[in-house]
């Protein structure tokens, strides 16, 4: 049962409001909370990479959530050429291969996604990846998770047709939306207006409501850069 301020982390941590939900959750009494909160905050952020090592380095290492911690963060020092590690993709691929034996299936969807993600971005290596993710919707799919599916068909999406990859967009967006994931809908927003034709009115629309509320919570990849 999650204790008051563990709710509320979650609730603020839905809403992008990363710095309120570290202060209200307590590292002590919710570590793993904690260390994801902090892990996300870098990656949509782009900022405070050092606070998110420390609480993931506070977890048991052993534990699945602490394995895949670990590789996110080397996944995400690649992805954004953050200070990468020369041993980054090692340790990505390691820790979401063992946070895939997880006893929780939920984990273990997840650390096939991620692992999925990591053979797209940075190996693109698109076959390999659809075999992950297609295992990873089985899980969401099968636990009728919406926000897990929202990942999922965000970066399956690029593996299909035109049509297909636009429907699988937008179902991507009302799924987000309808739980309430701020960051998460402003990031399928800008998903969509990039896979639509540049002439589209929807494409325009979703450029003008993603960017304000991208700069609001100061998605790094998402602002324009100089």
């Amino acid at each position: 049962m999650l204790t008051d301020d563990a709710y509320v982390a979650r609730r603020l941590h839905l809403l992008g409001e990363w710095d309120a939900a570290l202060a209200v959750v307590d590292p002590d009494a919710e570590p793993e909370l904690h260390a994801e909160i902090a892990v996300d905050r870098w990656f949509f952020q782009i900022e405070g990479h050092e606070e998110a090592e420390k609480a993931v380095a506070a977890l048991d290492p052993a534990s699945p959530t602490a394995q895949l911690l670990t590789a996110r963060m080397a996944y995400s020092r690649l992805l954004f050429q953050r200070d990468p590690r020369a041993d980054d993709r090692a340790v990505a691929e390691a820790g979401y291969r063992a946070a895939a034996q997880s006893d929780d299936e939920k984990q273990r969807g997840w650390a096939e996604y991620h692992w999925g993600v990591l053979l797209d971005n940075i190996d693109e290596d698109p076959a390999g990846a659809l075999a992950r993710y297609e295992t990873a919707l089985e899980i969401a799919t099968r636990s009728g998770d919406g926000y897990f599916e929202s990942y999922i068909i965000r970066h399956l999406a690029h593996l299909k047709e035109p049509a297909e990859r636009i429907a699988m967009l937008r179902r991507c967006l009302h799924l987000r939306a309808a739980l309430g994931a701020r960051p998460q809908t402003i990031a399928a927003q800008a998903a969509l207006a990039e896979d639509l034709p540049e002439d589209d009115p929807e494409r325009a629309e979703l450029i003008r409501t993603f960017r304000p509320s991208a700069e609001e919570l100061r998605i790094g990849w998402l602002l324009p850069t100089n």
